[in-house]
């Protein structure tokens, strides 16, 4: 007699960029290709491609509350990838419904991106909303992946620019979370030179990751996908190290097979990654 395995389901709680290589269709995908059921809540729409974005229309705060309270009521979700949200309103009604009861007790893995500068350069979180990200819903998190220009802002400071205050920075963030169980920092090196390096931080152990730089422009979507891949990782792996650094593989190798796509008409933009390069190749 075979015992079925349960189904591992993760939720993204972020914005739609309709050329699909970020937000949530992106995070959908990544979810797909790990082995986990997808389900999403839409915050904010952009209307966007691989150059720019030129629109951004936030969905109303009551509507996204409804939209999580819905789903918590029929599905037990395993893990939460919270990504771009748009304004403090909506920040404040996703916290509120994280912070219930019974999403205290069953969404055992919130991943937080902090989602604020598209890669084109366009802010995607007005400073109004740092505030409340700040203080609403980094408490809740048990992992947050800021690159380093996001470090900073939710630091109030510039960006670190060494290895050495790459570190600084992680132990200053951990700090803006709670004390109670497992708690993580991943902060993200890839806007420094050379080959990245990240590293995760629980307020007692400091890991280094480090891997090579794909020489490619086809980044877009690149934080978005490493965030959901974690979210998708952690409930399957036996703890939160090895997940990030399955999640960092998957990613390296999306980004490695990314010039295989012919997305945009032009020259010049961030194409995406390829999600599903394990599954098909241009």
């Amino acid at each position: 007699m075979t015992t079925q395995r349960e189904t591992v389901k993760a939720v993204t709680v972020a914005g739609v960029d309709p050329s699909g290589g970020a937000g949530v269709l992106a995070d959908l995908k990544t979810f797909s290709a790990l082995g986990a059921y997808g389900c999403g809540v839409v915050c904010a729409l952009t209307a966007q491609n691989t150059r720019a974005v030129t629109g951004i229309s936030a969905v109303e705060p009551a509507f996204v509350k409804l939209q999580l309270q819905t789903l918590f009521d029929d599905i037990r979700v395993d893990a939460a990838k919270v990504g771009m949200l748009g304004t403090a309103a909506v920040i404040e009604a996703v916290a509120e419904v994280l912070a219930e009861p019974r999403q205290r007790t069953e969404l055992r893995h919130r991943i937080v991106d902090p989602v604020m500068v598209a890669k084109s350069g366009d802010t995607l979180l007005p400073k109004p909303a740092v505030a409340m990200l700040r203080e609403a819903l980094l408490p809740q998190a048990t992992m947050i992946t800021p690159n380093l220009p996001e470090a900073g802002i939710l630091l109030d400071s510039r960006p670190p620019e060494t290895l050495t205050e790459m570190r600084r920075a992680a132990e200053r963030l951990r700090r803006l979370m709670a004390d109670d169980g497992q708690r993580w920092v991943l902060v993200k090196g890839g806007h420094l030179d050379g080959d990245p390096h990240d590293l995760l931080h629980d307020g007692d152990r400091m890991i280094e990751y480090e891997s090579v730089r794909v020489p490619t422009r086809n980044t877009h979507g690149t934080g978005c996908t490493l965030s959901s891949a974690i979210a998708a990782l952690v409930p399957q792996r036996s703890d939160v190290p090895m997940a990030v650094e399955a999640a960092r593989r998957y990613l390296h190798a999306a980004i490695v097979a990314a010039d295989g796509l012919r997305i945009s008409r032009t020259e010049g933009g961030h194409g995406p990654v390829h999600h599903f390069h394990a599954l098909w190749r241009p």
